[in-house]
């Protein structure tokens, strides 16, 4: 294991199969869930009920469908910043399109059609031109979210239909919303695709060393590029779900998601510095992330104490490999 994924490690009188069962990220963010849900049980009389229960998950579901393409780009040592803009300019051109009469299938190829064409705009500017992803998918988080302002301005789009609008709020079985079961499916299909393919060891490969990667036959920026297409599409999907969710575009729409969406990759293992992370662990972080949101809205807690305590967790846990990594020198 590299040093970069030194913060899932333990000290060496713990590192045997059981204890690192026992005492493992995995393990630790399963009890963390667990500890959030009783408080949450407590603090809010509402919070048991079936129906919150659900209304939970699409606290976090698109985000955390981010998320998932997301922890692939930030292992192979990239990362996307603007996810949220993407989503905004996809939600504004399929209501671009609604004010031209486009039907509810038109309106979801537009909407994943769009992400996917950002996503492959941002994959070409890193792996053709060779700039840095971070200065790139800032450029294009302004250029993105400023296009939706000029075609926007201050107005809105509305009247989707309904058959539109079940992406976002229909249900596949009593409280099972359709968005749960699409985040369920994407995870089992990223889970593969990064623990269980030559692809998620290629990714892997890239994220702990690209120039040895590339000598051994890798084909890094082909992979990459992938990688960025990939992160396009689920910003896409996830356009399409929050604005059926919704009912409305909004040059605003989704306007922090991509704070959360690195929160749930970073908190779920996922090395900032790539190489390490998994799948699994990123599926805990958004469930996490989404209790403890979720609680706070019930609590009538502001929305701005919600984004203080996203921006806190984000850098308490890129922190904790650091420290770790110190106490194990010093011991």
């Amino acid at each position: 294991m590299t040093d970069t994924s030194l913060h899932r490690q333990l000290p060496d009188r713990l590192d045997n199969p059981l204890r690192s069962a026992l005492l493992g990220w995995q393990t630790l963010l399963v009890l963390v869930a667990v500890v959030i849900f009783t408080v949450n049980s407590f603090a809010s009389p509402y919070f048991l009920n079936a129906w919150s229960l659900s209304d939970l998950t699409f606290n976090f579901t698109e985000k955390a469908l981010i998320a998932l393409a997301m922890a692939l780009l930030i292992i192979s040592g990239e990362i996307d910043l603007s996810v949220a803009a993407i989503i905004a300019l996809a939600s504004t051109l399929m209501g671009l399109a609604l004010q031209f009469g486009a039907d509810t299938p038109v309106l979801v190829l537009i909407g994943v059609g769009t992400g996917i064409a950002c996503g492959a705009f941002n994959g070409f500017l890193v792996t053709g031109l060779k700039l840095p992803s971070i200065v790139v998918t800032i450029g294009t988080m302004s250029l993105f979210r400023g296009i939706a302002f000029i075609v926007l301005g201050d107005q809105s789009f509305k009247g989707y239909p309904a058959s539109f609008s079940w992406f976002g709020q229909g249900y596949v079985w009593w409280v099972i919303s359709f968005e749960l079961v699409l985040f369920l499916v994407a995870a089992v299909i990223f889970y593969v695709l990064l623990h269980r393919t030559n692809f998620g060891r290629r990714v892997f490969a890239i994220g702990n060393n690209d120039v040895a990667a590339k000598f051994s036959g890798v084909r890094v920026e082909r992979i990459k590029f992938i990688l960025f297409c990939l992160t396009g599409l689920m910003s896409g999907i996830a356009a399409v779900l929050l604005t059926a969710r919704l009912g409305s575009t909004r040059p605003s729409i989704a306007q922090g998601f991509e704070l959360e969406a690195i929160t749930m990759v970073v908190l779920g293992g996922v090395s900032i510095l790539g190489g390490a992370g998994s799948i699994i662990g990123v599926v805990l972080a958004a469930l996490i992330v989404g209790l403890v949101t979720f609680g706070l809205g019930l609590l009538n807690v502001p929305g701005i104490v919600m984004t203080i305590f996203t921006g806190s967790l984000l850098i308490v846990v890129i922190a904790l490999p650091i420290l770790f990594k110190m106490w194990r020198q010093r011991a």
